[in-house]
């Protein structure tokens, strides 16, 4: 028999979704609140993003999962595609704030207690999608009362979600299989530079010299900090990235002007763009609870915008990431990279 010819509508089963707004005040016996159904589009929406955010995380994890990951190949450009499209969609969720932002208090006020006790707070997708991240529950602001709101079932699902490796964990093994600092492959005739710089030893011990020489009498500190980050006889247990990927990150984003490693810098950029999505859409979800409710308490329990201003402070998930930033030096003072490696790292005809 002859399939039947898709329509838009069955395709894209509109006939549920547009049956699945029923306010609480549009109910009989109820004084209809207008905004409501505003209210719960807007939510319904973030729920269909945070669903193709974990699908984007989901793919790009799975490709990092592999035991051989092919830089020259489509795989990283496909992780790097993935993870840009989670940042706009995160720039698209703090953009719907303004819409949000068109109900003024008092028309939020018309239906809010009907709402009790659900509260955004209970969004299971949000949890799972910083869980997918790297972000521990034991980091979490709060971690006491984070699945406080939420069923049993919900609470197991999120343990099993951080039992498998986070995006964050992937990105940590993916830098530590960097080959560009192989001792043996790569630096073995790097005596001239060495000699130059006035420094024997390592790659990292030549550039620790001239990240030194650019700091400001004030920035000293710096120093205690750079070994304590790229020293791999330390134990922190609140540290994701390790020492030796530490290194890697940090060369790529020294080098990221050599063709190899242009998109493996894309991807720490854009890692950090996510937090810095994250991060804004919690400033703006900050400023329109403050402007709706003040300082009353939110409608599943929790402080409100205590709450929220403490996760915006806490929740960074590539912090280690962004800190490197603190040990970049101008290029002027850059170490020259062997012969072997400036080929390695350039264009191939």
């Amino acid at each position: 028999m002859e399939k039947p010819a898709m329509h838009y509508s069955s395709y894209l089963q509109l006939d549920t979704l547009l049956n699945t707004q029923h306010p609480e005040s549009f109910k009989p016996g109820q004084q209809p609140a207008h905004d409501e159904m505003l209210f719960i589009i807007i939510h319904q929406a973030y729920e269909l993003w945070f669903k193709q955010i974990i699908f984007e995380i989901d793919s790009a994890s799975s490709i990092l999962s592999k035991p051989v990951l092919n830089d020259n190949a489509a795989d990283l450009k496909q992780v790097v595609h993935q993870l840009q499209r989670v940042t706009v969609i995160l720039r698209l969720l703090a953009q719907q704030m303004d819409v949000m932002e068109t109900m003024e208090p008092m028309d939020f006020l018309d239906f809010r207690n009907k709402l009790r006790p659900a509260s955004g707070f209970q969004s299971l997708q949000f949890k799972l999608m910083e869980a997918k991240l790297g972000l521990p529950l034991e980091q979490r602001f709060g971690s006491h009362y984070y699945t406080s709101q939420l069923t049993t079932e919900e609470i197991q699902l999120l343990h099993n979600t951080e039992k498998a490796p986070t995006l964050l964990q992937l990105v940590n093994r993916w830098l530590e299989r960097m080959p560009f600092l192989d001792e043996a492959k790569y630096w073995q005739h790097w005596e001239e530079p060495k000699q130059e710089a006035g420094t024997a030893g390592s790659f990292w011990e030549v550039y620790k010299q001239a990240y030194r020489s650019n700091l400001l009498p004030e920035e000293k500190q710096n120093e205690k900090f750079f070994e304590l980050v790229f020293d791999a006889t330390g134990h922190d247990n609140n540290r994701q990235l390790s020492a030796k990927a530490c290194r890697s990150a940090l060369f790529i984003m020294l080098y990221r002007g050599y063709p190899a490693l242009e998109l493996p810098w894309q991807l720490l950029d854009t890692l950090l763009q996510i937090d810095n999505g994250l991060g804004y859409w919690r400033y703006r979800h900050i400023n329109m609870v403050q402007r709706t409710i003040g300082t009353r308490i939110g409608t599943g329990g929790s402080t409100g915008t205590t709450y929220l201003k403490g996760a915006m402070d806490s929740h960074s998930i590539f912090k280690e990431i962004a800190q490197l930033g603190s040990f970049l030096t101008d290029r002027n003072t850059l170490p020259p990279l062997p012969q072997a490696l400036v080929e390695k790292l350039g264009y191939h005809f």
